[in-house]
């Protein structure tokens, strides 16, 4: 008796679902991690409601592959299910659509735009966009000239990370440019660099007053190689000022010690002399 009563309130229930229109309705369920990292995988757990009614026919469900989402070669896009159909061990009257898809290493910082589209019925499409959190692990860069001697060409760089990430395996590589020689190696290693640290970097070069450019190639904290251009500003004026000030202040050094090496010889040649 209770079957029969099971059975006929399960009869009743599809026939007011058969009666209604199809109406599906799609959530992103769950990211993970939240937020996603920049060139690293990102687990996106989609739901559509809804595919129980027959109305729906068919139901189709896919995640467009646009920026700044990546599929793997030969990753399954689409998912199908004949509406009608309770998935699960609990007769759920819901569909879930799984993915592991990368984030694209130039992802902005926050919330990126994401797009699925689905089809049911006959011949009916629509599109829904959600966002995914990103979080950007680039590094920032301030750099600047801190010593030039313009006689031996040599120029210090001082590089200091200003953003909240640590990097490893920080290059220097001094591009061609007008104004700019570089004398030997246009290519300096100079390590790791914690966040809110600073280091320097040495070359030698002929330079003349202007803007240079300069590639920094680093490794993320995800280990994504990453390069970026930054730009130095360099007044020779400034440094000659330096060293015009320096040989002032060492020709009046060996004036005051020549000075004082005459006075006492005098003043031993005239307690010589009485």
């Amino acid at each position: 008796m209770k079957r029969q009563v099971v059975s006929i309130l399960l009869l009743l229930t599809m026939g007011l679902v058969l009666a209604e229109a199809c109406q599906l309705d799609v959530s992103l369920l769950n990211q993970d991690p939240y937020p996603a990292v920049q060139g690293d995988y990102v687990k996106l757990v989609f739901q559509i409601d809804g595919v129980a009614n027959t109305e729906c026919k068919q139901v189709s469900f896919e995640l467009l592959e646009k920026y700044p989402l990546i599929f793997d070669a030969g990753q399954q896009r689409r998912f199908t299910i004949d509406s009608g159909t309770y998935t699960g061990s609990n007769y759920q009257d819901f569909f879930m659509a799984t993915y592991k898809v990368r984030v694209n290493a130039d992802a902005l910082d926050g919330p990126n735009p994401i797009e699925v589209r689905y089809n049911y019925g006959v011949g009916s499409t629509q599109t829904k966009e959600f966002d995914i959190e990103v979080e950007d692990v680039r590094a920032e860069f301030e750099i600047f000239i801190s010593e030039y001697n313009v006689e031996t060409k040599e120029a210090t760089l001082d590089i200091l990370n200003i953003g909240t990430h640590d990097i490893e395996a920080l290059t220097l590589v001094i591009l061609e440019q007008e104004g700019l020689d570089v004398m030997g190696s246009n290519t300096n290693i100079v390590g790791d660099l914690d966040s809110n640290e600073d280091t320097s970097a040495d070359f030698k070069a002929e330079m003349a007053t202007g803007t240079y450019n300069i590639l920094m190639r680093y490794s993320d904290t995800n280990g994504e190689r990453r390069t970026t251009e930054m730009s130095f500003d360099f007044d020779e004026e400034q440094f000659k000022a330096e060293k015009t000030g320096s040989g002032i202040w060492t020709k009046l050094l060996w004036v005051i010690v020549i000075g004082a090496i005459g006075w006492f010889g005098w003043k031993k040649w005239k307690k010589k002399k009485k």
